[in-house]
């Protein structure tokens, strides 16, 4: 994957409504250092945020099932979200596949790119 390839891949994640606010920030911190001096230091930051917020399977499915999954989703949602879930899990997946995760996995699987 081209650097260019991973700053769309980077973008995408950050646009995402499930990417939290200090994602969002290591995300703008890198962006403003493309190019300049300061590059691989905000790249070494983005990735260290990636790899604390990215969000696991195993961590996924309790939240799925849980009271505040019902009051962000509503009853009906949830639910959906809850077999959801359960789908990722059985299926094997390591991660969520949310708009901000599944980028984020792409990302880390290639953070050399961002390094060299």
């Amino acid at each position: 994957m081209t650097k260019e390839q991973l700053n769309e891949k980077i973008k995408s994640m950050a646009a995402a409504p499930s990417c939290c606010a200090e994602l969002k920030a290591a995300v703008k911190a890198y962006l403003d250092a493309a190019g300049t001096s300061g590059e691989k230091s905000a790249a070494k930051n983005l990735l260290a945020e990636i790899e604390e917020d990215i969000t696991t399977v195993d961590n996924l499915v309790p939240f799925a099932h849980s009271e505040t999954a019902v009051q962000i989703f509503g009853a009906e949602g949830a639910k959906k979200f809850a077999a959801h879930a359960d789908e990722l899990k059985a299926s094997g997946a390591k991660y969520c596949d949310c708009g901000a995760c599944a980028p984020a996995v792409e990302i880390l699987a290639n953070k050399a790119v961002l390094l060299a």
